[in-house]
């Protein structure tokens, strides 16, 4: 048992993967367990790499775009996240697509299941009492990094480099997910689904708060594409989800409740 003065030990780890470097931290749990853990959810995030990549003509991901193989003959996790995908496009109304350019692809679901699956697997060890995985800046939180002292995680301003524009706190909560879709990093690489191209909003960056982090990645791709006006609108309507908008003119658009997560 910790003391009441006594922190958790903290075991960190940054591992590059998918394109992107995952910095994850657990708090608490017996050190060699918490690294056997470790070792098991960094081997599942290469092997989630090798099935999904479309950058590789071998992966199972490929093969099955190009009819070589079936969803029976791939790997279970093939037909879980094309499950998953398929209920973001349906609850998104098709502004959330596991197609590109006509093709399977379903890379937009596939690192925020995948952090969200590791933080999963370190909080079941013995003891821990917090987990944080960030991949690539979308991160699932878990239980608190100490008692009464929350996680917290800085939303970057996009149109101010090193500044904040808001710090979202795990208080009152076991779970917490912050994913951010906008041009800011990598350009308007967001494709609208209904045309093929690249999604033309007045956005640069949504930011999506809620409970798990495959959902909010899913949801701030499809509601950057919809553009403010109708962003915010269906944000507003799902359950457990709160967000941030940042137009191109710096207007800040907030659902209702985004300021009990604010701290």
């Amino acid at each position: 048992m910790t003391g009441p003065a006594e922190a958790p030990t903290a075991v960190r780890h940054a591992e590059e993967v998918m394109g992107t470097v995952f910095s994850i931290d657990v708090r608490g749990g017996e050190p060699d367990a918490v690294r056997a853990a470790l070792a098991e959810a960094v081997a599942g995030l290469h092997r989630v790499d090798a099935l999904f990549s479309t950058y590789r003509e071998g992966s199972e991901v490929c093969r099955l775009a190009r009819g070589e193989l079936t969803v029976a003959d791939c790997a279970p996790e093939m037909a879980e996240v094309l499950d998953l995908a398929a209920e973001a496009e349906r609850v998104s109304e098709g502004w959330f697509s596991p197609r590109y350019q006509g093709s399977l692809d379903p890379t937009g679901i596939v690192k925020g299941w995948s952090a969200e699956r590791a933080a999963r697997l370190l909080a079941e060890v013995e003891g821990v009492c917090g987990v944080s995985v960030n991949g690539g800046g979308d991160v699932q939180l878990l239980g608190a990094p100490e008692r009464e002292r929350p996680w917290r995680v800085g939303v970057a301003d996009p149109l101010r480099p090193g500044g904040l524009a808001a710090v979202i706190s795990t208080t009152g909560v076991d779970e917490l997910s912050v994913a951010t879709s906008g041009t800011a990093e990598r350009g308007a690489h967001i494709v609208d689904p209904h045309t093929g191209r690249p999604a033309v909003t007045d956005l640069v960056a949504v930011t999506v708060v809620g409970p798990c982090l495959t959902w909010v990645d899913c949801w701030a791709t499809a509601a950057f594409a919809m553009g403010s006006r109708a962003g915010l609108a269906w944000l507003e309507s799902l359950p457990d989800v709160e967000a941030l908008l940042i137009t191109a003119g710096d207007e800040v658009r907030c659902t209702g409740g985004l300021a009990a997560r604010l701290g």
